[in-house]
């Protein structure tokens, strides 16, 4: 109930945590996620913040929004919320960096909350959720790697 992708990015931790942490810019990179939208009072990362995702189910439907809380956020190094429902996280996802051979190693990840329904769930169909996850993820950190990479570095 969990799994993660690692890209490398020839790119400074600060330029990708830029990016991974503005969840503003998810649109652009994500192929379920295609906007998000800090919550009141929060204007951007910090733990406890809350956002709201516009999500489209497998590319195709349902669409929904979702909220999430902050977690962790430790700029340049990891970025992490959890996705809240009926006020309990269900899902956690996030991103670490690791400063490596000149650029950075980004890897983004989720955990599904171990509960019942999603044990159950994730026995009948995870392994169908699980290969979109991952090629969820690794789409959505090529497109970064796109960006950041295109983008110079601030001195």
């Amino acid at each position: 109930m969990h799994d993660s992708v690692t890209v490398h990015m020839n790119a400074t931790p600060s330029q990708v945590w830029a990016v991974v942490s503005d969840v503003t810019r998810i649109g652009e990179f994500s192929p379920e996620t295609f906007e998000a939208k800090w919550v009141e009072p929060a204007t951007g990362p910090a733990v406890g913040a809350e956002f709201r995702g516009h999500v489209k189910r497998n590319e195709k439907g349902p669409t929904y929004w979702t909220t999430s809380v902050v977690q962790v956020c430790e700029p340049d190094v990891e970025f992490t919320f959890g996705v809240v429902n009926g006020g309990k996280v269900i899902n956690t996802w996030g991103y670490r960096l690791v400063e490596a051979d000149g650029g950075t190693d980004v890897t983004e990840f989720f955990q599904l909350t171990e509960t019942l329904p999603l044990k159950i769930y994730w026995a009948l169909a995870g392994w169908a959720r699980g290969k979109t996850n991952r090629n969820g993820m690794r789409r959505t950190l090529e497109a970064m790697r796109s960006v950041v990479e295109a983008e110079p570095a601030a001195n």
